[in-house]
Formats: C-alpha cells, sequence, structure tokens
C-alpha cells in the first residue's frame, strides 16, 4: 500500500506541476478552441474566473505531492479542482476523460490511504 500510495501522488504531482507550468509560463501556444470548449472558456472568462489562481493551486499541490510534504492537505485543497476537471471532461470536452478519471480515482485513494488524517475534521469515529 505504501508503495502504491507514492506512486500515485508522484504521478498527480508531476501531472500538476506539468499542466500548471505550461500554462503560467506560457512554454506552450494556446490551441485554437472550438465548439463546447470554445463556448465554455468564452463563459468562463466572461466571469473573471481566475484561471492563473487555479493553476498556481494545481502547481503548489503538486509540489506537495511530489516531495511527500503536506500530502493530506494537498489532497483537499485540489479535490474541487479535480471534480471540475472531471466533470468538463465528461460534459464538454470527453478527449481527456482517462486522465480526469485517473486523477478523481487517485485523489480518492489518496484520501482513503490518509483517512487516519481526515478522521478528526470530519469527526468520525
Amino acid at each position: 500500500m505504501k508503495i502504491a500510495v507514492i506512486i500515485v501522488r508522484i504521478l498527480m504531482g508531476l501531472l500538476f506541476l506539468f499542466a500548471s507550468i505550461v500554462v503560467l509560463f506560457n512554454l506552450t501556444p494556446q490551441p485554437e478552441l472550438e465548439g463546447n470548449v470554445k463556448i465554455f472558456m468564452d463563459g468562463v472568462n466572461a466571469t473573471g474566473y481566475l484561471l492563473a489562481l487555479i493553476k498556481v493551486t494545481e502547481f503548489l499541490c503538486g509540489v506537495a505531492f511530489v516531495t511527500g510534504r503536506f500530502v493530506p492537505l494537498a489532497t483537499i485543497v485540489i479535490s474541487p479542482v479535480i471534480v471540475n476537471i472531471f466533470l468538463f471532461h465528461l460534459f464538454v470536452d470527453t478527449n481527456g476523460l482517462p486522465v480526469a478519471v485517473f486523477l478523481l480515482l487517485g485523489n480518492m485513494f489518496l484520501g482513503y490511504a490518509y483517512w487516519e488524517n481526515f478522521k478528526s475534521v470530519l469527526a468520525v469515529k
């Protein structure tokens, strides 16, 4: 179990680090959006949704996952972002669905692995 936790958290951490660094530092050109993805992103941009804040959160949680420090905290903080990623790929753009499913299941697995840390917060005996 310990090795599986290390593998899952490092893979998730590397995914978040890569995704956030590429966007934050403009390392690749933004692909031309079309269809439902364009409509969704136009709506997100119109609301003033801070994509940079989400990418900074992904970066910090990715660092926590890779280094192994504050993993339970990173698991909680990144959960809403992962749910958003999963729902986006489920309903808007199914191309990234396998990665989104991996992130969702990986985060659930880390939540299970660090369950002792969450018991007092959730008042579970």
